[in-house]
């Protein structure tokens, strides 16, 4: 697997190279690998490929604020990005891990990864546990008790991830939040129209959280979930600009749906 811990000078340039890589890997070899890192230095909202932008984005504060929106190539829900947020983005060959042709059994081998990885690192706080579809928790059971004196588990998302599949590799990209500012989220995003039971109608800011770690710890955890990683010589700059230009710099990429 290839590795590389790279921000690029744009946004649109930064979403564009999780794809790239993606074809990369097609166009070259059927048992390519690729893990990268990024963070982005600005805050940006990001829909999933399927999303309605007016059903999940407060657009008018997004125009107000100047805060740019994006449409992935990946499923999922609207997400806020910025400082604070560590980006990760892996592509897995069907060759190598045939298994992963079953999307349940892809999210739980990319989770359970990365679960493992960061559990020592997380464990003072909570349990690193995988929840919803694609979501990695903090699961504290020492919580708050009510009438009758039941005890009740504190459940908070401080990652979330989506999937794009092609014929011979799959792209599994997420985020990990650790200092980002949290109060973006409920005003940029609205109330997801899709939500996983463990939410209980909470709103984002009651949802998420900020795990107790830096960056370089959790790039160094997520990187050690990928044992015998080599950093990557080139990047498809290339695929990135012809990416950039028909895509992710398209209104009618970025606004519509599909």
């Amino acid at each position: 697997m290839q590795y590389l811990d790279l921000t690029l000078p744009t946004l649109a340039a930064n979403l564009a190279l999780d794809e790239a890589l993606l074809e990369t890997a097609e166009e070259q070899h059927s048992d390519l690998e690729f893990l990268r890192l990024w963070e982005s230095p600005q805050t940006m909202v990001v829909v999933g490929r399927s999303s309605r932008v007016q059903d999940e984005v407060n657009e008018a504060a997004c125009r107000q604020e100047r805060v740019p929106i994006f449409r992935r190539s990946s499923g999922g829900a609207a997400i806020v990005a910025g400082p604070g947020c560590l980006m990760y983005a892996i592509v897995l060959s069907y060759e190598r891990r045939p298994a992963l042709r079953d999307i349940s059994r892809a999210h739980a081998f990319v989770l359970g990864r990365l679960s493992t990885s960061l559990a020592p690192l997380l464990n003072h706080v909570g349990t690193v546990s995988m929840a919803g579809t694609s979501d990695l928790v903090i699961v504290q059971g020492a919580g708050s008790r009510e009438q009758g004196g039941r005890c009740v588990r504190s459940i908070r998302k401080f990652s979330g991830n989506s999937m794009r599949v092609k014929r011979t590799h799959l792209l599994y990209h997420g985020t990990l939040l650790y200092d980002f500012d949290l109060p973006l989220m409920e005003r940029y995003l609205l109330a997801p129209p899709r939500q996983p039971g463990y939410r209980n109608a909470r709103s984002h800011r009651e949802f998420v959280m900020n795990v107790p770690a830096s960056r370089r710890q959790l790039a160094d955890a997520v990187r050690a979930a990928w044992s015998g990683t080599t950093e990557l010589d080139e990047v498809p700059m290339s695929r990135v600009n012809e990416l950039v230009a028909t895509r992710f710099r398209s209104e009618r990429w970025n606004y519509e749906f599909p």
